[in-house]
């Protein structure tokens, strides 16, 4: 059997001991007799997950391998975006060589997919989108990352930014990328005619960052469901944070989260320590699509972050007071098969058929692997081992 490898004495989401057998990059059959010939890699009895996947990331931000940057920034969101594209300056920040260093760190933690946001703004041009494509050229054998273009520093407020949007997906960024509508542009009508406009033109997604709290936000995201009606594109957008879904009125949020679902509108929520957040149980009780994703880490907007998969659902579990078993299942749920929904991957899972992206963890059950976040023992993308015992095999700059 030609590109065959067979992985034995592996646990499909801690159930009964197994092997997958891989074909072609892809899943060909789970169990079963071994065929002969084939090379066998020993599960050693690890817990199989299916590859771990960042669905909000920041691939040019992160200070990864640079000298400790002093955080002294100011509270308010515009504080820390005119800070970031003044510290680009004065650091020397290369998009390309941060995005290789927190690519190769998230191959070795079992991430198989990340879509990253990446700022597009008149000062930076496209300087961001064209690191981080090398970059992602650079480890596409190991890693799929997708290409948010993100308009960071406001849309229509910095005349010349749509014009470098819609360039930057003409040179292959995948999502058409947004940014609070009301509270930076101040005209959310015309911000969100820019977005779909270039949605429509290119034929792309659509993920905008509602940091908008409370009313404020809730207007917003009414307005971008009547959108996403009127022009018949449900299931091609996404609202990352979405504080609003945290506000304490229920009535409201429940209101919301039905207008979501006919929209087909997903939520990736980071599990913020520090704003209100959408409740991950609520939002998946009614239906809506909900993943999530590190953010930034480790850069100039603060010190903290890890591109873990293992550790954001954690943290996503933690701020969610999840306790039981159950609980902590659904949190690795939306780190991986509610971000596959997000990202509209096809043929993601365990299953026979699909494509061969996995990790394997030393660990008992899935909440075990999301409390103890044991090194990862196996990574495996399209069939190949990428990552072994915590170290990824690609190198980074």
């Amino acid at each position: 059997m030609q590109n065959a490898t067979l992985f034995t004495r592996v646990r499909p989401a801690g159930g009964e001991m197994t092997s997958v057998l891989v074909r072609d990059g892809r899943i060909h059959a789970l169990g079963g007799p071994a065929p002969q010939g084939v090379p066998v890699v020993d599960g050693g009895g690890a817990l199989l997950l299916p590859g771990l996947i960042d669905a909000h990331a920041h691939l040019d931000k992160t200070l990864y391998g640079m000298p400790w940057y002093r955080n002294e920034v100011g509270p308010r969101l515009i504080d820390r975006i005119e800070n970031e594209r003044a510290a680009r300056r004065e650091l020397g920040l290369d998009p390309c060589r941060q995005a290789a260093r927190q690519i190769v760190m998230s191959i070795a933690d079992g991430t198989s997919h990340i879509r990253s946001h990446v700022d597009v703004d008149t000062d930076l041009g496209l300087a961001a989108i064209e690191g981080v494509m090398r970059a992602r050229e650079q480890y596409r054998d190991a890693i799929d990352v997708e290409i948010v273009a993100f308009p960071q520093s406001g849309l229509l407020i910095r005349p010349g930014t749509l014009e470098l949007m819609d360039e930057a997906l003409r040179m292959g960024a995948e999502v058409v990328g947004g940014l609070d509508p009301a509270g930076m542009d101040r005209d959310p009508k015309g911000h969100l005619d820019a977005l779909f406009g270039l949605a429509e033109r290119h034929g792309k997604p659509i993920d905008i960052h509602l940091h908008e709290a409370a009313e404020l936000g809730a207007f917003t995201m009414q307005l971008t469901i009547d959108r996403v009606l009127a022009l018949g594109m449900q299931g091609k957008v996404t609202l990352s944070h979405a504080f609003c879904l945290g506000m304490p009125d229920t009535q409201a949020v429940q209101a919301l989260a039905n207008g979501l679902l006919e929209a087909g509108i997903r939520i990736v929520t980071t599990g913020s320590a520090s704003r209100p957040v959408p409740s991950v149980a609520r939002l998946h009780a009614a239906g809506v699509t909900v993943g999530t994703g590190n953010d930034g880490m480790r850069d100039t907007w603060g010190p903290y972050g890890k591109p873990d998969m293992l550790e954001r659902a954690m943290l996503l579990g933690l701020r969610n007071n999840f306790r039981r078993d159950d609980e902590l299942e659904l949190a690795l749920h939306t780190a991986t098969y509610g971000n596959a929904r997000v990202m509209g991957l096809k043929d993601y899972g365990l299953a026979p058929g699909c494509h061969a992206d996995f990790v394997l963890v030393d660990a008992e059950t899935v909440p075990e692997a999301i409390v103890a976040r044991p090194q990862r023992k196996l990574v495996v993308k399209r069939g190949q081992i990428v990552a072994r015992d915590g170290q990824a095999l690609a190198k980074a700059p």
